[in-house]
């Protein structure tokens, strides 16, 4: 656990804030540089990212507010606060998502040849994120027994608790190699993003089972279980029924 990289003077870099900053900067620099080859104008490319960016904190916060309200009520001036990370992932990814088909609409831009074109990189801004998670201590894991396989201990308490920022970094980088490899073989638009989105859902889902910072609400699952459900449904469904579209018309 190192929250604070480093201190300048006044300025304090996070760790949390550094790594979802390099991220995002190394996915948007890879989407421009890709964006030709898939026939999308990269000024527009850049300005689409800049709103995910800042549309996807947004609801991202929004959510883990929403998930922490007590706290929250009796503490309102923390709400803007991110130094400490306190973002989830589909909060943000689904307002990113809509915010995305507004601009998409706006201008006339092809949303499944964007979200093919992003949805590699996508994951492995999360990657890269969830390293900030366990630099920072969030996302942490159940508690196990000492001396547990992969068990790590935090400074700020004496349990041992899974990594598990550590293991969905490396499933989000993996998904990511995957996707790369696919996005050279895909036949229709739409394939890749599909993709990730099951693969993503999928990988949350039994992820979930190993976090201990997730309040569960019904039948043991937590919300991004339930969400994580409803997106792996709607995804395959919506892949399937393109599949059986390109079989017709190759």
């Amino acid at each position: 656990m190192h929250p604070i990289l480093f201190k300048i003077g006044p300025l304090t870099i996070y760790s949390y804030g550094a790594m979802v900053a390099l991220g995002f900067g190394l996915a948007t620099l890879l989407i421009y540089a890709r964006a030709a080859k898939f026939g999308l104008d990269r000024d527009k490319i850049i300005d689409l990212a800049i709103i995910i960016l800042v549309v996807g904190i947004i609801g991202a916060r929004v959510l883990y507010v929403f998930l922490n309200l007590p706290h929250y009520m009796t503490n309102p001036i923390e709400i803007p606060n991110l130094s400490k990370g306190g973002l989830v992932w589909y909060g943000g990814f689904l307002s990113a998502l809509f915010a995305m088909i507004w601009y998409i609409r706006k201008n006339r831009i092809d949303f499944w040849a964007v979200t093919d074109l992003m949805a590699p990189y996508i994951a492995l801004a999360q990657s890269l994120g969830r390293v900030g998670c366990f630099l920072n201590g969030c996302c942490y894991g159940i508690e196990v027994a000492p001396g547990s396989p992969f068990a790590v201990t935090f400074p700020c308490e004496s349990i041992s608790r899974q990594p598990t920022q550590i293991y969905s970094s490396i499933a989000l980088f993996l998904i990511f190699v995957i996707l790369m490899l696919w996005q050279a073989r895909r036949h229709f638009y739409g394939e890749i993003f599909l993709g990730y989105c099951f693969l993503y859902s999928f990988k949350r889902f039994f992820m979930e089972f190993l976090r201990g910072d997730n309040p569960h609400i019904i039948l043991g699952l937590t919300l991004s279980q339930y969400i994580s459900i409803v997106i792996l449904l709607v995804s395959f469904l919506i892949f399937l029924y393109k599949v059986m579209k390109w079989k017709k018309n190759p």
